[in-house]
């Protein structure tokens, strides 16, 4: 039994590392496109400003999303949520990137996603409990 408590202990350590590098990576890269003014974003990037911003703003949640909710412990389930809204966000990056920039280019915030669906995925295993068939009632249990 001390195999699995190790091999879950692990488990967790490198989710928390994933969680911790993607939350700073997404809040670097969604506070830039929050400060940043809009004609600068405009001309690297071909979409529109307020959808930057917005894009910014859903990045900067999604980091906090992957941090908060386990640190605070409070409604951890919202952590693989914000993972999963992070993978639809570099899921949009893919397809602008190559796009504009070409297939090398894409590799990057693929990645990125990768690793996000790897939280979303990690972390709904281990916040969201097995039910096998139906739970007994108070009067069933005796």
């Amino acid at each position: 039994m001390g195999n699995l408590a190790e091999s879950s202990r692990k488990a967790s350590i490198l989710l928390w590392t994933v969680q911790a590098l993607l939350a700073a990576l997404f809040l670097f890269a969604g506070g830039m496109k929050l400060v940043t003014p809009i004609a600068a974003m405009t001309q690297q990037v071909a979409l529109p400003g307020p959808f930057l911003r917005f894009i910014g703003l859903a990045e900067v949640l999604g980091a906090l999303g992957l941090i908060l909710p386990g640190l605070l412990r409070i409604r951890p389930v919202l952590t693989p949520l914000a993972a999963a809204g992070l993978v639809i966000i570099m899921t949009g990056a893919v397809g602008v990137t190559m796009a504009t920039m070409g297939a090398a280019q894409a590799v990057v915030p693929g990645v990125v996603g990768i690793l996000a669906a790897s939280i979303a995925i990690g972390r709904w295993q281990r916040e969201t409990p097995i039910v096998v068939g139906r739970p007994r009632l108070a009067s069933q249990a005796a």
